[in-house]
């Protein structure tokens, strides 16, 4: 008999089971509740469309697995359902850019 995965909101998508993140199919607000794997899980930031949730505890300097590859590390704890971005992600092999207003990046 096979275990069955614990349920997780279909709002959260899971791209690979090697994933430590999950990836937001919807605007999630701040104070939205969500399970993951059998754990209810209120979320503390708005979780744009697209964007990583920690799909377990990390600890500082962990690596973060999407499409079960390495894309960078955590530069602090972060819980369950926390959001992962430029705030507390690290990339560990490309530079990470950022659109702020009145800067546009130029093709030559």
């Amino acid at each position: 008999m096979t275990s069955r995965p614990l349920p997780t909101d279909p709002r959260l998508i899971l791209l690979s089971p090697a994933d430590n993140c999950l990836i937001a199919a919807a605007r999630l607000g701040a104070g939205t509740q969500v399970d993951i794997e059998g754990e209810r899980v209120t979320l503390t930031r708005t979780i744009d469309l697209g964007h990583k949730v920690a799909r377990h505890k990390l600890a500082k300097d962990d690596k973060v697995l999407r499409y079960g590859a390495v894309i960078g590390h955590v530069t602090e704890t972060v819980a369950r359902g926390a959001h992962l971005h430029t705030h507390n992600l690290e990339s560990d092999y490309l530079p990470t850019y950022t659109h702020d207003a009145g800067h546009e990046f130029v093709h030559h």
